[in-house]
């Protein structure tokens, strides 16, 4: 910690000669994706659901959508926009967008293992998978990219979830016997470890709101599964560290920026109730950012800021700066593992990565230990229940074809990345 702030005192004082914002030597920059969006053809519970959902959402879309946003992407109405299927074909190209990574400056990439590929039935490994996973880590170490590594990324092999998922009394114990298998091909290779990714955005989603797999809306399983996913967190911690001391651990979570009267408590549930029950087990912080959440009376509201996304998020760059400030008191190593805007004609893009890290430079100045920025994401991907239809890549990609395009706002991005400074 000391180091690193010696060497932003050092490029603060530069910057003020050039004006630029010059971040800590050693800052990581990159991009990031997950197995089950970019792969294609995976069989887990996710796949299942796009099956028998196909349909209901497309005939949904009409009732969740604006008028502009079903104007401007009339797949939304197609029912083959909800299937995965082959995705990016990443599992078969990942070299080619690693080689486009490393064009783009990027010295860090975040991506996840697939639980499925690696156990597809309960208690048999497969070592093939496993060592596609090897090759895909040593692609990104030959190119001096260092990688994040996500361990679940939201999906679940269907054997898992169709006798419970997380809700089965041995599920931590299932779940750490998949790490330790993990952990011990990958002990050499890996520094940065994530073990779960939102764990808030899941529970929500899944066991409140019930609009993803398994579509549940029961407050007591939420609490329950909660419980067994801090325990799986923990459970995964002790087993990296047996193989391997040194390495760094933590979590993503998708932080929101809230404000009213009761943001207090928002923040305290939503934010904090999983990092709080696992910060003596984290070696860093992980950060995913796109909320901001005005809340009045009992209801969240939405925020009159014309500026969104084509999702219809608003775009508040400010809100990445509070967050930080707030999580500041942990005295962890932070990244942000994720923030990006959904842009199909990257109008907004490039002007959204400058104001998010002009507020995350802001932050570092004030003493937040801020180490790396990964955008999300390196390639159009699936973007859940919502589809296709949602661009948020740095690489335009054609999903019928496969063809990469680099869009302009990822040479914007590239400069700031190879140059280590925002002008």
């Amino acid at each position: 910690m000391t180091q690193l702030k010696s060497n932003f005192v050092n490029s603060e004082n530069k910057a003020n000669d050039t004006g630029k914002l010059i971040f800590p030597s050693g800052f990581l920059w990159g991009a990031a994706t997950s197995a089950h969006q970019v792969e294609g053809n995976n069989h887990n519970d996710w796949s299942e659901w796009e099956k028998a959902n196909a349909e209901r959402l497309a005939k949904e879309a009409k009732d969740n959508w604006q008028p502009w946003q079903q104007e401007k992407f009339p797949e939304m109405f197609e029912p083959q926009n909800y299937i995965s299927g082959r995705a990016c074909d990443h599992y078969n190209r990942f070299a080619e967008d690693f080689d486009i990574a490393k064009s783009l400056g990027h010295n860090a990439h975040r991506f996840s293992i697939e639980w499925s590929r690696v156990e597809p039935e309960e208690g048999r490994f497969d070592q093939e998978a496993i060592e596609h996973y090897k090759k895909v880590v040593q692609a990104l170490r030959n190119k001096n990219i260092e990688p994040f590594f996500t361990i679940n990324h939201l999906t679940l092999p269907f054997w898992f979830a169709e006798r419970g998922g997380w809700q089965r009394v041995d599920s931590v114990f299932l779940f750490g016997r998949f790490v330790d298998k993990i952990a011990n091909n990958f002990k050499d290779d890996v520094t940065f470890w994530i073990t779960l990714n939102e764990p808030w955005i899941y529970l929500s989603h899944s066991f409140l709101r019930g609009i993803r797999p398994p579509q549940k809306k029961s407050i007591s399983l939420c609490l329950l599964i909660l419980l067994n996913l801090i325990n799986a967190h923990k459970t995964a911690h002790n087993v990296i560290k047996s193989y391997n001391k040194q390495a760094k651990i933590g979590f993503a979570e998708n932080f929101v920026c809230f404000e009213g009267w009761l943001s207090w408590f928002a923040h305290w549930w939503i934010d904090f109730r999983f990092l709080n029950s696992v910060r003596k087990r984290i070696d860093f912080l992980g950060v995913n950012y796109y909320f901001h959440s005005k809340i009045k009376g009992l209801k969240f509201s939405q925020n009159d800021n014309k500026k969104v996304s084509d999702l219809g998020w608003e775009i508040y760059p400010k809100g990445i700066y509070r967050i930080l400030k707030r999580l500041k008191k942990y005295q962890k190593p932070i990244y942000i593992l994720e923030n990006g805007n959904a842009d199909a004609e990257d109008e907004k893009r490039e002007r959204f990565i400058k104001d998010h890290l002009f507020w995350i430079h802001r932050a570092i100045r004030s003493g937040v230990d801020v180490r790396g920025y990964l955008y999300w994401s390196l390639l159009d991907n699936f973007e859940w229940e919502k589809g296709f239809w949602p661009r948020f890549g740095l690489v335009e990609v054609d999903h019928k074809t496969m063809e990469r395009k680099i869009r302009p706002s990822a040479y914007k991005y590239a400069e700031i990345c190879k140059n280590n400074s925002l002008n």
